[in-house]
């Protein structure tokens, strides 16, 4: 994963944390910002308290740290792009 772009193709993080969605609309709004030409994984996170998240300036909420992969369960697999 560490040579991979972001979701919306860049090469180095926005910030230094992971983005977390608070609901479907969020979550299916970065989805649809992929163009990264490639499908994308969806990741459920559990045991992240909301008041441990930052906004960023762009208001959008994300965890500023490494989350445990026993706090992950894959929500959905290979999402394709959304080709407008």
């Amino acid at each position: 994963m560490d040579a991979a772009p972001g979701i919306a193709g860049s090469r180095r993080p926005e910030q230094q944390g992971c983005f977390l969605c608070a609901g479907e609309w969020e979550r299916d709004w970065f989805v649809q910002m992929n163009n990264t030409g490639g499908a994308v994984d969806v990741w459920e996170v559990h045991g992240i308290d909301a008041e441990d998240l930052v906004e960023s300036p762009e208001g959008h909420y994300y965890f500023p740290g490494v989350i445990p992969a026993a706090r992950l369960r894959l929500e959905q697999r290979d999402v394709p792009p959304v080709h407008r």
